[in-house]
């Protein structure tokens, strides 16, 4: 069974401080054609999920996570169907994509 929510997974060798990795996903809506830094291509409208992993911060006084990557699921260019891909992508680019998005008319 799935939990909604961060995964957690603690990865450690012998002998090795102990770091906490997390996984957050959500799902971003786009209401227009969009286009994202790093993509060469146009993306439909849709929903669109966000994988975003984070590490602790140690030897901190209280719990402190920092961004180690973001991804998005896109279709694979040029396939029909349910083929996806995860690319990644910049935090400031996803949210400047949704800027631009929301700006846009519906017109």
């Amino acid at each position: 069974m799935l939990l909604p929510g961060p995964r957690w997974r603690p990865r450690f060798a012998k002998g090795q401080a102990r770091m906490t990795f997390r996984s957050r996903r959500e799902i971003v809506t786009f209401k227009h054609s969009f286009r994202i830094r790093g993509l060469d291509r146009l993306l439909p409208a849709g929903a669109y999920e966000v994988v975003t992993d984070e590490e602790t911060i140690e030897g901190l006084s209280f719990e402190a996570f920092h961004r180690v990557a973001t991804m998005i699921k896109v279709p694979v260019e040029g396939r029909r169907g349910l083929a996806m891909e995860m690319v990644p992508i910049g935090s400031v680019d996803l949210a400047d994509a949704q800027r631009i998005d929301a700006s846009a008319s519906d017109g």
